[in-house]
């Protein structure tokens, strides 16, 4: 029996002060329906009012590779950039 490789991603995000909310809210609706795309959830981080954790789960790493292509998801990207304080210490990989 042939397993899938799912490929997963674990990114802490720091937002200025006052956005998280807002920039969570941008980055789900830029990951509704794209293709590929198994989980994506935004948790805020209990100790830090500013960060949140994204948990990706792809179909493959190549399916998260062409979903940043897609016009939705740039256009997402282009609205939340000015929101990101930066990307926190934890970004974690699996494929």
């Amino acid at each position: 029996m042939k397993t899938r490789q799912i490929f997963s991603l674990t990114t802490r995000i720091v937002a200025l002060p006052g956005q998280r909310h807002a920039l969570a809210e941008i980055l789900l609706k830029g990951s509704k329906n794209v293709p590929g795309c198994l989980s994506y959830v935004i948790a805020s981080d209990p100790r830090d009012e500013n960060s949140a954790w994204i948990n990706e789960v792809w179909q493959s790493e190549a399916s998260h590779r062409f979903a940043l292509s897609l016009r939705l998801v740039k256009e997402a990207t282009r609205a939340a950039l000015p929101m990101i304080a930066g990307v926190g210490d934890g970004r974690y990989e699996r494929g």
